[in-house]
C-alpha cells in the first residue's frame, strides 16, 4: 500500500508521524472519506469543498482543492484501485506541546486508500439495527458537528453503548432530546408517504450522500421534510435508513430492539437507493 504523506508518496511501513503532531496531541484536524467507483471519485468537489469550510474555520491550512484533487487520483493509482474508500487527513502538523495553532509551521496531509466494492447484500436484504444512545451529540456552540473533525470521541463513546446493546449503530439526540443523526451517518424515515430527516440545525454533519439523496427524492416527486423530531417519530415509520459514503442507503429496519415498520426494509428505500446507483453511473 502507498501513502501520501505531506509531498511524497511512502510505502506504508515507513509512513510515520510525529508524536508532537498536534492532530496525535489534541485532536486539532480535519478529515474527508470519499469513494471511488471504477476509478472516478464520486462528489470529490462537494467534499472538498466541505472540507475548505472547515479549514476557513480552524483558521487551518489547505493546498488548493485542484491539487488535492490529483493527489486523491494519483492516490488510486498509485495503489491499481478502481473501486475504494480514501480517506484524506489535514492536521495542524508538528510543534511544541501547546493549543496554540501557532506552535505548528506547517500543516500535515496524508491520503490512504483501500480497496472497497460496498457491505455484504445480506445487510441490505435485513437491513441493520441501531440504538438511541444516551450520550448526546456536542452542541454546536461547543464543537460544533458540522465539522469533521478527527476529534471523534462524542461518537466513539456512542458508538461503545450502542454495542453493548447489540446495535451496529448509535443514534444520537441532541441536547434538548431532538434525534440527530449516527455515529458514521445521516439518518430518514418515511412516515405517512413522506420522507423525513433531522434538520442541520438539530447540529449534525451534513453529510455528502445525505444532500444527494434529498436531491434525488424531490426530483422523483417525494416529499421531503428537514425538521426537529423526537425518537416516537423514528418509531412511527413505515421504513428507515441511513446514508453515508460507505452504505450509500443502508435500511435501518430494527431501533432499541423494536421492529421499523414491516421489519424489511422499505420500497422507498430501495427505489431511492436504485436512483442513487443511477446517479452514481451517469458521474
Amino acid at each position: 500500500m502507498w501513502i501520501y504523506l505531506q509531498d511524497r508518496f511512502v510505502p506504508k511501513e515507513a509512513a510515520k508521524v510525529s508524536v508532537f503532531d498536534h492532530g496525535f496531541l489534541y485532536g486539532d484536524g480535519l478529515f474527508e472519506t470519499l469513494r471511488a467507483y471504477d476509478g472516478v471519485i464520486f462528489r470529490l468537489r462537494r467534499h472538498l469543498e466541505r472540507l475548505a469550510q472547515s479549514a476557513r474555520r480552524l483558521e487551518l491550512s489547505l493546498p488548493p482543492l485542484p491539487e488535492l484533487e490529483t493527489i486523491l487520483y494519483d492516490t488510486l493509482n498509485r495503489n491499481a484501485l478502481r473501486d475504494a474508500l480514501l480517506r484524506l487527513t489535514l492536521t495542524r502538523g508538528e510543534g511544541e506541546t501547546g493549543l496554540d495553532p501557532a506552535l505548528c509551521a506547517k500543516p500535515t496531509l496524508v491520503v490512504t486508500a483501500r480497496p472497497f466494492t460496498g457491505y455484504p447484500p445480506g445487510d441490505y436484504l435485513k437491513g441493520i439495527s441501531a440504538a438511541i444512545v444516551q450520550v448526546r451529540r456536542c452542541a454546536p456552540a461547543t464543537l460544533d458537528p458540522a465539522m469533521k473533525s478527527t476529534s471523534f470521541l462524542n461518537n466513539i463513546i456512542a458508538k461503545l453503548e450502542a454495542k453493548k446493546q447489540g446495535a451496529f449503530e448509535g443514534l444520537f439526540l441532541n441536547m434538548e432530546g431532538y434525534l440527530c443523526e449516527g455515529t458514521i451517518s445521516n439518518l430518514f424515515w418515511v412516515r405517512g408517504g413522506k420522507l423525513e430527516t433531522p434538520s442541520p440545525e438539530a447540529g449534525l454533519l451534513e453529510g455528502i450522500t445525505r444532500e444527494v439523496v434529498i436531491a434525488l427524492a424531490r426530483k422523483k416527486g417525494l416529499s421531503v421534510e428537514e425538521g426537529f423530531y423526537k425518537p416516537d417519530m423514528l418509531m412511527e415509520a413505515e421504513e428507515a435508513f441511513l446514508t453515508n459514503s460507505g452504505f450509500e442507503l443502508m435500511p435501518l429496519t430494527r431501533v432499541n430492539g423494536e421492529s421499523i415498520g414491516r421489519d424489511h426494509p422499505g420500497p422507498i428505500t430501495g427505489r431511492l437507493h436504485e436512483a442513487f446507483k443511477e446517479a452514481v453511473k451517469e458521474r
